[in-house]
């Protein structure tokens, strides 16, 4: 596998750190989850479960093991950095200052380990006027645009369907780390990556950014391209209360769909661009659209070569045939469906295992493996300085 003898040391919470260190656990890595003491891991604790354990978690923690660590105490630190000796990626998601307070910081990591890759993971960055501010993915979303832009009917901003800023800076992150370690293979050199959830929103905005670039002014989203301005690349209701999409905006598809429906002449307007003088063409697929069901209208479509969609539910996603075909969902023995990885070689697939490990499970085994004999794990575990083998408590 393309990650095997890669080791990687996860003292990320939440999102982005966990699901990018599973992306690289499915590809061959081992990760070890470096959890606090008293509840590690939050996604143990947030939504739905599923035999006492939260589908969060398991969509983010797979094939991981979990060292329960206080950071806090000498010994922990100590504990760490001989494992960083052995490891080469780490990554950390806390606010900007917090694993230098711990002594678990680049700096301190790579004098005790000069190749390792080093990946930081915050809202801002680690350095600007924002360093110490509180924020989530809605923060950033709001501070980056998104928000502004992603409106609802009503015109005004609306809570965003994905947490953005947290999987684009996940991806980024993993695209980083990847490429910090090609580099290390030619010059044996690691290196510090600053990912900013902040940064990562506006990278991947280059194709919204016409006006405010161009014009100095702030995107009407309605009349853009991207997000409404083009009669063929919008959401419509149907008969049914549901919706369907249409998905793509070049003539040919305008010309496939309009002649069908019987109104050629509206053609010419689609080559405008996008903005009011495509409000004809929006007013009439309003209309028809809301003439027929959902489902009759997937029946119309299909066979026609016109980008059309219906919209799913969520629990009609995980059904779609594309995406059982593509295996992003998965079952294991005991019926759980869990998401698929999405890095898909075809060489050396990714290979999902399912085990989720249990709040510091494979602590007494990682930190004997350092040298450490059964009197000192002994008096270690008495003071706190690491906790073996616990679910969380509503799990219990």
């Amino acid at each position: 596998m393309k990650l095997e003898g890669i080791r990687v040391l996860d003292l990320s919470m939440f999102l982005p750190g966990p699901l990018l260190t599973q992306l690289m656990a499915d590809h061959g890595a081992e990760v070890i989850k470096i959890e606090t003491v008293d509840e590690g891991e939050p996604n143990r604790e947030i939504g739905a479960r599923r035999d006492g354990v939260t589908v969060f978690f398991a969509n983010s923690h797979r094939n991981k093991k979990s060292l329960a660590l206080n950071l806090k105490t000498e010994e922990g630190r100590e504990i760490f950095l001989k494992l960083a000796e052995q490891a080469d990626v780490v990554i950390e998601a806390f606010r900007p200052g917090v694993a230098k307070r711990l002594g678990v910081d680049y700096e301190s990591v790579a004098t005790r380990s000069p190749g390792i890759v080093y990946c930081s993971i915050s809202a801002w960055g680690q350095d600007g006027p924002y360093v110490k501010m509180a924020a989530h993915d809605l923060t950033c979303e709001a501070i980056a645009g998104i928000l502004s832009v992603n409106q609802g009917p009503d015109g005004k901003p609306a809570m965003p369907g994905l947490a953005n800023a947290d999987m684009l800076s996940c991806t980024l992150g993993l695209s980083g780390v990847l490429m910090a370690l090609l580099r290390r293979q030619r010059t044996g050199k690691g290196d510090f990556l600053d990912m900013a959830m902040l940064d990562s929103l506006l990278a991947c905005m280059p194709n919204n950014f016409g006006p405010p670039m161009a014009e100095k002014r702030p995107p009407e989203p309605k009349q853009e391209r991207s997000w409404g301005g083009n009669a063929m690349y919008g959401i419509y209701e149907t008969k049914d209360d549901r919706h369907i999409v249409l998905g793509a905006a070049e003539i040919k598809f305008a010309t496939n769909l309009l002649t069908a429906l019987g109104r050629p002449e509206l053609i010419e307007l689609c080559k405008l661009p996008p903005g009011k003088g495509q409000d004809p063409v929006r007013e009439f697929f309003r209309a028809t659209f809301r003439g027929k069901t959902q489902a009759e209208w997937v029946a119309w479509f299909a066979g026609r070569d016109i980008a059309f969609a219906p919209v799913k539910n969520l629990r009609q996603a995980l059904d779609d045939p594309q995406v059982r075909a593509r295996e992003m969902v998965v079952v294991d023995e005991r019926g759980w469906e869990h998401i698929g990885n999405p890095i898909k070689f075809r060489n050396e697939p990714a290979e999902l295992k399912f085990d989720l490990p249990a709040h510091g499970q494979h602590s007494e085994e990682i930190i004997r493996g350092l040298g450490y004999d059964e009197r000192q794990l002994q008096a270690m575990r008495q003071r706190g300085v690491f906790v073996a083998h616990r679910w969380a408590k509503a799990a219990e």
